[in-house]
């Protein structure tokens, strides 16, 4: 798309090209008429007058070019009327070169071919007002000039036509393409958030109605509290992962609700009261200032935790989990020690998904085993307003 200031500076480029062309034409075509041996006198001073006028109007609209290539040969024929001389004389031959290139160049239709026969006409009285005899000679020098410059324009502008033409015609073709990547994209997204939908979404429902279900069993019948505790959980978890999945299939087909709020760092005291429900033992150890953080990030860094947890429960030996949240002016820093286990060694799609989470961010993953070769520490640093 080509915007307003871009057209502004195209037309000024333009206009200053036929300044440019006028200039060169009136310069040349004055040398020319100067160079010759002409007595000076009135009928001299209007004939180099009418030159530089003629040549001058090249500057003119493109609109008006009918009007200076009449007026170009006009000047010419009448000028050799005027000085009555010889077969030799040159007057303003550069400027009706270029009057009738822009006929041909910026007419159509009528206009085009008027302001082609009045170039070869002008140019035929001319050659005769210089003595020459009207014959083949004259007409073919008079239409070689006249024809072949507005020939010239006519294939310029054809030629721009065309190559404009093609350009449009690969940018609508680049546009369709795009279009059709795109509506493939969706496509593909909405047959996976159908199949989220139909085989996830039913069996988390299910875990959550059957965990419903336990939990009021036990309720009634005054079950063991540690039992009712990891079952409430259950139930609460699943609901959790109803709603995040339901989220995910939002956003895969574009229909996410603007009023949805992602969890963040400020959720993740929850995330941890929850796991203590179920009879883990989770430390959670948040230090420093907390400073506000861009939404994308904030629900990034409680993903991150949330995976910690996810691996460090996977993969770890059941013993204490220590999490810490610090904040320290110009840095974010999360981490997770729980013991080691043999799984814990290898990179997962869950360590795969943090360090990918971080990197987007800036963030930098810090993984390995403590020297008491124990327990498994993973780490995530954000540094603001430079490299982490």
């Amino acid at each position: 798309m080509i915007n307003s200031q871009s057209l502004s500076r195209a037309r000024t480029s333009l206009k200053r090209q036929s300044y440019v062309v006028a200039g060169v034409c009136a310069v040349a075509d004055v040398l020319s008429f100067l160079v010759q041996d002409l007595p000076v006198n009135g009928a001299w001073i209007v004939a180099l007058v009418a030159i530089v006028v003629a040549d001058v109007a090249l500057a003119g609209r493109t609109s008006w070019s009918g009007a200076v290539a009449v007026v170009a040969v006009v000047v010419n024929a009448g000028v050799a009327v005027l000085l009555g001389g010889p077969r030799t004389l040159r007057l303003n031959e550069t400027g009706v070169l270029v009057a009738s290139y822009r006929a041909g160049a910026w007419l159509r239709g009528w206009q085009a071919r008027a302001s082609l026969l009045a170039v070869i006409g002008g140019l035929v009285l001319a050659h005769l007002a210089r003595g020459y005899v009207l014959d083949w000679h004259v007409l073919v020098s008079a239409a070689k000039v006249g024809l072949v410059s507005w020939l010239v324009g006519r294939y310029t502008t054809s030629r721009r036509a065309y190559l404009d033409e093609m350009r449009r015609q690969a940018e609508q073709e680049e546009r369709e393409a795009k279009d059709a990547v795109d509506a493939a994209i969706a496509e593909d997204r909405a047959a996976i958030a159908r199949d989220l939908h139909d085989v996830i979404t039913h069996h988390v429902s299910a875990i959550s109605v059957h965990a419903g279900a336990a939990r009021l069993r036990l309720t009634r019948t005054a079950g063991d509290e540690s039992a009712l505790r990891s079952v409430r959980s259950v139930e609460d978890s699943s609901r959790t992962a109803l709603h995040d999945l339901r989220q995910m299939l939002d956003l895969l087909l574009g229909q996410r609700p603007k009023a949805d709020r992602d969890p963040g760092l400020a959720d993740v005291t929850t995330m941890v009261e929850r796991l203590r429900e179920t009879g883990l033992e989770v430390r959670l150890d948040v230090s420093g200032t907390p400073r506000a953080l861009p939404p994308d990030l904030d629900a990034a860094v409680f993903r991150i935790v949330q995976e910690m947890l996810t691996n460090a429960l996977r993969h770890g030996d059941g013993g204490p989990v220590e999490v810490a949240v610090h904040h320290s002016g110009d840095r974010l820093h999360v981490e997770t020690v729980n013991p080691s286990s043999a799984g814990e060694g290898r990179e997962g799609r869950g360590l795969a998904g943090i360090r990918a989470r971080a990197e987007e961010f800036g963030g930098v993953l810090d993984r390995g085993l403590l020297p008491d070769g124990q327990n498994w520490r993973t780490a995530v640093t954000f540094r603001f307003g430079g490299p982490a």
